[in-house]
């Protein structure tokens, strides 16, 4: 299993390293156009493998694409990031162009590969890929949701002073600030529903505090995070590359689902070794439809953008 990680910024080290960790791939490749950035990077990471015990082989070039030849899966973290103050939408003039050439050059060195976008505004930039390629919806996948997903998990458990372990909960609709939809009505601690334990204002901070985490981490940080993108992107590639039929929220491209056509954007997914495997349709309160419908504004409006 041989995966390419296009980036080798903060969020692409993060990803490779996390890869390298889980040991489930044979080689990544870590690729970025800064001369000797991606070299060093793979070396620094190379050398904390007999401490962390992986046998993955992680190798860096500065551009050269035909070394990401036959890759199973690619992930593309290239653009700039976020600086506090910024939007995720304000990145679209510069990394659309990046993204474009990006997904281009992975294709023409592997033309089976599976794509994983990670650049913002992530939703645009995989209906950017779908429309610039000629690669079937099931093999174009947004990662934003598993990350927000993850952030929400954090602050019920947070907010139940409870171990996230204990926890499950989703988030789907558009990876932005407004477009977010925590599914606090499907959340639950153990099968028990998380209402039962949060009253509906603290609860509903919860959500709210989940819409803007990746805001609240660019203003402590001074940039974008990287340790849960990072993670977040590795359990995708673990459950394409190992076939683990698991369900994540994915920005997937909708024909129909949720009564939503044209359009990439956070649902219910489940993944496997063809990528996509099924959209997976969950019932929806009135409001959390609603809320859908205006998340989804929102990205057809950054995508007549491009």
């Amino acid at each position: 299993m041989k995966v390419t990680v296009v980036g080798a910024g903060a969020v692409g080290a993060s990803c490779a390293e996390y890869i390298a960790l889980k040991d489930f791939a044979s080689e990544v490749v870590l690729l970025d156009i800064k001369e000797g950035y991606a070299e060093g990077k793979a070396m620094d990471l190379m050398q904390t493998a007999s401490l962390n015990g992986f046998d993955t082989k992680i190798n860096g070039t500065t551009g050269a694409y035909e070394k990401t030849a036959g890759s199973d899966i690619a992930v593309i973290t290239s653009g700039i990031p976020r600086k506090p103050g910024m939007t995720r939408e304000e990145l679209i003039g510069i990394n659309a162009g990046i993204v474009k050439t990006v997904a281009s050059s992975l294709l023409e060195h592997s033309p089976n590969v599976i794509i994983i976008v990670v650049s913002n505004p992530m939703d645009t930039m995989t209906y950017l890929v779908h429309k610039s390629t000629d690669l079937p919806k099931n093999r174009i996948i947004g990662m934003g949701g598993a990350l927000d997903s993850a952030r929400f998990k954090y602050r019920l458990a947070e907010a139940m002073d409870a171990p996230i372990s204990d926890i499950d909960g989703m988030v789907i609709g558009g990876h932005s600030d407004t477009g977010m939809v925590p599914l606090a009505s499907h959340a639950t601690r153990n099968s028990l529903k998380i209402s039962d334990f949060l009253s509906e204002d603290r609860l509903q901070q919860v959500v709210e505090d989940t819409k803007v985490g990746g805001a609240t981490l660019t203003k402590l940080l001074g940039t974008s995070a990287w340790y849960a993108p990072g993670a977040a992107v590795s359990s995708l590639v673990q459950a394409i590359a190992c076939d683990q039929k698991k369900m994540f929220p994915c920005s997937a491209m909708l024909s129909g689902e949720y009564g939503l056509d044209d359009i990439c954007i956070g649902v219910p997914v489940i993944l496997g070794r063809n990528g996509i495997e099924e959209i997976v349709e969950i019932e929806l309160s009135e409001a959390e439809q609603n809320k859908m419908k205006e998340s989804a504004s929102g990205v057809s409006k950054t995508n007549a953008l491009l």
